[in-house]
């Protein structure tokens, strides 16, 4: 599973430095990566199995005394391989800003109402098909300051892991028709348009769960040229 998950050389995905992002700009490397030998733990552990993720920390609605406002979404699909075999026993996890378009955290000063009932994060490990599912709320846009009137396009932070730190992939899921998408240089660093697109989740009707919540499938292929496109640093919560 490490091979699968390197991302070395994958064109589509974003580069370090962008400059209309504007924090890459001091987040990108100036100076050559220093490669230091992987020792054995970082290589083979940490195993993470079903037993690691309870099964309430993916309903994102239901971690709280009572419900978070704002519309419920089942977001759920699968994580492939290049050439579209399941990934099973893959640990996902997930952080958004809640619908008022607020993180909780203390870097997050956006006058929008924080929910006491949403904390925004949560996990799940793919069954042996590759499948997973979240229940969640649908994320609100929100100010953050990269350039004149910028907001960035609601968004899911998502994070898979392989058999160990080491092989950790950070990717955004965005949602169908966002009018921001033209002004977000995050979403636009993806110079392929069609790789931009792999990141739009889709809205599914036999997901949709009738009178409860919409569906929308978002599918994770690891690498190929049909890959995901993944960051090559953690996304900033923030952002």
């Amino acid at each position: 599973m490490t091979d699968m998950y390197s991302r070395a050389g994958n064109a589509a995905d974003p580069p370090s430095l962008y400059p209309d992002y504007v924090g890459t700009r001091t987040r990108s490397p100036k100076q050559p990566l220093v490669i230091i030998p992987q020792t054995l733990s970082e290589i083979t552990g940490p195993v993470y199995g079903h037993s690691d993720a309870r099964s309430e920390e993916a309903d994102l609605t239901k971690q709280h005394v009572g419900e978070p406002l704002g519309e419920r979404i089942i977001v759920k699909g699968r994580v492939l391989d290049e050439a579209g075999r399941p990934v099973p026993n893959t640990l996902i996890e997930i952080w958004q800003c809640n619908a008022a378009g607020r993180y909780i955290h203390v870097v997050d000063q956006h006058p929008a109402p924080l929910d006491p009932n949403f904390t925004g994060a949560g996990r799940v490990v793919t069954d042996a098909d590759g499948n997973y599912q979240f229940v969640t709320i649908k994320p609100g846009a929100y100010p953050w300051g990269n350039h004149p009137n910028a907001w960035r396009p609601a968004h899911i932070h998502f994070s898979l892991f392989g058999p160990s730190f080491l092989t950790r992939l950070v990717t955004q899921m965005y949602f169908p028709g966002d009018p921001l998408f033209p002004y977000d240089p995050i979403f636009n660093s993806v110079s392929d348009p069609k790789a931009r697109e792999r990141m739009i989740s889709r809205f599914d009707i036999e997901t949709t769960k009738p009178d409860w919540a919409l569906g929308y499938i978002f599918d994770f292929v690891l690498r190929g040229p049909n890959g995901t496109p993944m960051e090559n640093r953690d996304f900033p919560d923030q952002d």
